[in-house]
């Protein structure tokens, strides 16, 4: 599977668009405000927020550099505004009116004319025809001015515009107090008729669609509320998703507040806010569109700050569970009735949208799980559900300390609770759409599910009850094993899910992901790639790469390579006829040597490792041998086919090319976390021996040690061993083995004299080292 990193766009495809084109505007805004923006038509934007405090704002707003979409989609930046101007109509309600004090402004953020920053800040309402509520509005930027009255006002360079952005305000709106607002405030402005004319009116725009690949796009509401849906979608589109996308609905910006006891929490109800429900909606319409299918996801973690105590796990000793995440998340207790009321209820809303678009009905219960703090308390001693695990359950004051039975049995029991709980939720859901069939799938982390310190958590966070067929389909994750190079674990923590939930391979998904520090996109993006392959290779069809936010931040960008209807490569075969001491091998390496006007020389090894040579036409002693080779080079069609051959002189790892042990060859030293290595020969001593890479092992021979004893391992094609455990750190991984080299006819023309052959002379049959590219 092939990929590139894009940091630009160069020479690819691209379009233009209009300046201000409504695909691309973002909000944005502070806690507990929520906003959010969708095209309305190719002209037109609605934006709609809910408010609850007096001085609660939200912010429409340009960039002038794009620094959301994918490198290769991304608008050109251009700070230049001068002779351009904008309009469009002004429609509003439950918002401060243009007219009035505190009504829309538009804040411009750049530099004046002397390169200082600069902020200014546009009264709409100045330029502006019409009524408070319904206005045409113009603005042309080289004649804008600042202030409360545009004649007396500072002007705006247009010259070096950074972003612009419209205040929206609620009714009610007072900049000195964060009081209450009366009642929560409901509040929308829509741009329609939007037009950009003059000197800069339209924008470069990258416009590549990539070939369509089997790979799923994963996403996230939290990630992605600021932006439209038709700029999400056009993301996927262009980087060749299709099919199933999973939509992770997130834990922090869709569900209504409302306030308790001063605070304001996530409405028992389970109701969506209007702006998340508003932006779903279309979303929803957008993905039936592109027939996208999106797999509705919700998780058991709810933003702290509005999640009701009593809904939160907690240790023993009372403290609620909060992920590390800044700010951070709580985790639902699976016992407490209102919270998982709750959980169904949201559900339920956002399935119902997405049947209204008669998009096929995908919904996933997103890694439901008791939280573990960083110290190892385990978070089962919250009331609900100290109740439902009998009242005074036994404490378990660190998970990777060894646990009694009563432990033990305590982790089963809260594991059928978690079971029970996440059985309800999938129930729900499927009340919800009625006559329509609703597909409801489980994700589990498994690096979190397997800790290697933990031995013990599977008990409660991979309870048997959801063994198949329980949901209709298993996905599983595991980036951070993946991108740390872990493979034993994540092979192992495959085999012990497999056997505790027996679901089919067909119906098993895989994500891939995911690089959270930019600084990390060139190692991890690889390894992310091969954990799609493997998952491949062990017959997972639907997979997933997460996520899209750190897909367009790196220009991450897959390529399907086109079909190969050419014939095999290679025959997994022996050379038929033996050698002899009498074959020619001959090691070839190659060096630059450049000699200076004093006679010196600079020499540049160009390989690092020795391409083989060999002529085998010494070893033919008969005509049944010529027939032999013969018939081989016909099957092998020449040239075009490789196989096996033994060299003579070298096909053991043993320094003598004797019998092999487990400890000739040093391959590897131990992480602590990688456990696949390839197998290697050194030649030479010192701290720079040759290394040749040995792709074509003899099953039968290899042998592993780890600090010399004997370990068990899996001998993978291309010559990988993966350990049965992963090594220590600092473990001395050895190997034994005998070996083949792969090697092809040199020429596709075999020449053979039979009165030479007759006189004993033996024909030339070269044959040349295959250079295997394996991973």
């Amino acid at each position: 599977m092939a990929f590139w990193l894009a940091r630009s766009r160069e020479g690819q495809t691209h379009d233009f668009i209009q300046r201000f084109d409504p695909r691309f505007w973002t909000v944005d805004f502070p806690r507990p405000v929520m906003a959010a923006v969708v095209t309305t038509a190719p002209d037109a934007l609605r934006v709609e927020g809910e408010f609850h405090n007096q001085n609660d704002l939200a912010g429409l707003i340009w960039d002038s550099e794009d620094r959301l979409d994918h490198p290769l989609l991304a608008y050109d930046t251009l700070r230049d505004y001068s002779r351009t101007t904008l309009s469009f109509r002004w429609r509003s309600s439950g918002l401060v009116p243009l007219d009035a004090a505190n009504g829309p402004t538009l804040t411009i953020e750049g530099r004046d004319e002397g390169g200082a920053a600069t902020q200014w800040y546009v009264r709409l309402w100045n330029y502006a025809e019409g009524s408070g509520e319904d206005a045409a509005i113009r603005l042309p930027f080289s004649d804008l001015a600042s202030g409360w009255s545009s004649e007396s006002g500072a002007p705006v360079n247009p010259a070096d515009i950074d972003r612009m952005f419209i205040s929206l305000a609620p009714a009610g709106y007072d900049p000195d107090t964060a009081a209450p607002l009366p009642a929560r405030v409901n509040g929308w402005a829509e741009l329609s008729d939007i037009r950009c004319e003059g000197h800069h009116a339209m924008l470069r725009i990258g416009d590549v669609m990539v070939p369509p690949h089997d790979i799923g796009m994963a996403t996230a509401y939290d990630d992605s509320y600021n932006q439209t849906p038709q700029r999400l979608l056009r993301t996927m589109r262009g980087l060749g998703y299709r099919g199933r996308l999973i939509h992770y609905c997130g834990m922090s910006h869709f569900f209504r507040l409302a306030e308790s006891d001063t605070k304001l929490l996530a409405d028992p109800s389970g109701a969506l806010c209007t702006p998340a429900e508003l932006w779903h909606q279309s979303f929803f319409q957008a993905c039936k569109k592109h027939a996208l299918q999106p797999i509705i996801s919700l998780s058991y973690e709810l933003f702290a700050a509005h999640c009701p105590e009593e809904w939160q796990q907690r240790t023993y000793d009372g403290e609620a569970a909060l992920t590390g995440w800044q700010p951070p998340s709580a985790l639902l207790s699976p016992a407490h009735p209102q919270a998982m009321q709750w959980l169904k209820n949201a559900a339920q809303h956002f399935v119902t949208l997405a049947a209204s678009e008669e998009l096929p009905l995908l919904f996933q219960i997103g890694e439901p799980w008791w939280w573990v703090t960083s110290d190892g308390r385990i978070c089962l001693y919250d009331d609900a559900s100290r109740t439902a695990l009998g009242g005074n359950p036994p404490e378990i004051t660190d998970m990777r300390a060894p646990l009694d039975e009563a432990q033990k049995q305590l982790l089963d029991d809260a594991g059928a609770l978690l079971a029970s709980s996440t059985a309800a939720l999938r129930d729900a859901v499927r009340s919800a759409t009625g006559e329509a069939e609703c597909e409801v799938l489980l994700l589990t982390f498994t690096p979190t599910v397997f800790d290697p310190e933990m031995p013990e958590l599977y008990r409660a966070n991979l309870p048997t009850g959801w063994a198949s067929p329980a949901f209709d389909r298993l996905q599983l994750e595991d980036y951070d094993w993946l991108t740390a190079g872990a493979d034993a674990l994540r092979r192992d923590a495959y085999h012990r899910v497999n056997a505790r939930l027996s679901y089919p391979v067909e119906q098993q998904d895989y994500l891939a992901g995911f690089v959270l520090d930019p600084a990390d996109a060139e190692p991890f993006w690889p390894r992310i790639t091969a954990g799609l392959e493997e998952a491949a290779a062990r017959g997972i069809t639907q997979r997933f790469v997460w996520a899209l936010p750190q897909i367009t931040r790196d220009g991450f960008t897959l390529f399907t390579p086109a079909e190969d209807h050419t014939m095999q490569a290679f025959d997994d075969l022996t050379y038929p006829l033996p050698l002899g001491l009498d074959a020619s091998v001959s090691p070839e390496f190659s060096t630059s040597v450049v000699v200076t006007a004093s006679g010196h020389e600079r020499r540049n090894s160009l390989w690092s490792d020795a391409r083989m040579h060999f002529d085998v036409g010494p070893g033919i002693r008969s005509e049944n041998d010529l027939r032999v080779l013969i018939a081989f080079f016909r099957a092998r069609r020449g040239a075009a086919r490789g196989f096996r051959l033994t060299d003579p002189f070298d096909h053991s790892s043993h320094i003598h090319n004797g019998l092999p042990t487990m400890l000739d060859q040093v391959i590897a030293i131990g992480d602590g976390q990688i456990a696949r290595f390839p197998l290697i020969k050194r030649y030479g001593s010192g701290d720079e021996p040759q290394i040749r890479r040995i792709t074509r092992p003899r099953a039968d021979t290899v042998s592993v040690s780890v600090d010399g004893v004997q370990s068990a391992f899996e001998l993978e094609e291309g010559g990988w061993i993966t350990l049965a455990h992963t090594p220590p750190e600092g473990a001395v991984i050895r190997a034994g083995f005998l070996f083949d080299v792969p090697v092809r006819f040199a020429e596709d023309r075999l020449d053979i004299t039979g009165v030479n052959f007759t006189a004993g002379e033996a024909p030339s049959v070269p044959l040349v080292e295959i250079r295997e590219n394996v991973s």
